[in-house]
């Protein structure tokens, strides 16, 4: 069945672009040649959102097209069972948030003191941490104090850093007058009086801002869970269909 065999090929396609990009990453930051440091890293590598996402959608679209291809209906139902899976898993984790309000949000504030701890660790964290508070306008987990918790920007008087009591320069207010970038615009801000920080840099925290942004956006966020949704659907449905055709089809030989 070739003509079905065209709606698996997209995320095979896509999982392989994303192993591809996950690969040449880890490439570039030498962990391919140096296995052991994946497990150096305190924080999270975003490479292995990649990996991940990848790795799944490849096994699935390549059970799915092979099985439509060669009318294996072993594949099919492998594809129908392991995506059936995932949607039960998106869907129990979706009832657990809701239940469970208060735990996400402890978690949500120890994954990114996590990272704060580990920013200068690896380069692709360090962008999405940067990524991270300037479109939400924040900086630490509950404020910029969580900065405190970084080798490089804590307090302390041990602590011989240039940038000591200081945040990331995404930390900072944006002056729309400034065509260069000041990557140094955080140095020794939060020696300053809390209200002259407010001048220099966002006081709020990203866990509170991304709870602000899931709210005004809650809409588009709902639809693109609920579109994910009907694909994962729609692509268990087909796969029934096309083993139920080839059963019937040999139930006729």
């Amino acid at each position: 069945m070739p003509g079905k065999a065209q709606h698996f090929q997209g995320p095979q396609l896509l999982g392989a672009a994303f192993l591809a990009i996950g690969l040449w990453a880890w490439a570039e930051k030498g962990v391919l040649s140096n296995l052991s440091s994946i497990t150096d890293l305190g924080g999270f590598d975003p490479v292995w959102l990649f990996l991940v996402v990848g790795g799944v959608m490849f096994v699935l679209g390549f059970a799915g097209c092979i099985g439509a291809l060669r009318e294996n209906t072993f594949l099919l139902k492998f594809f129908s069972v392991f995506l059936g899976l995932i949607f039960f898993l998106e869907l129990t984790a979706g009832v657990l948030a809701f239940i469970f309000k208060d735990w996400i949000k402890d978690q949500l504030n120890f994954f990114i003191n996590n990272n704060v701890k580990a920013y200068r660790d690896d380069i692709d964290l360090q962008n999405l941490i940067d990524f991270a508070q300037e479109y939400w306008s924040c900086c630490g987990a509950h404020g910029p104090n969580d900065w405190n918790f970084n080798i490089y920007f804590n307090c302390t008087d041990s602590n011989p850093s240039r940038e000591r009591c200081g945040v990331p320069f995404s930390c900072c207010v944006k002056d729309p007058a400034e065509d260069v970038l000041n990557t140094q615009c955080g140095y020794d801000v939060r020696l300053k009086l809390e209200l002259e920080q407010q001048t220099f840099i966002h006081t709020k925290g990203c866990a509170v801002q991304f709870e602000k942004w899931l709210q005004d956006n809650l809409i588009v966020v709902a639809g693109t869970f609920v579109g994910i949704a009907l694909l994962q659907i729609f692509g268990i449905c087909l796969a029934q269909n096309l083993v139920s055709d080839i059963n019937a089809v040999k139930a006729n030989w």
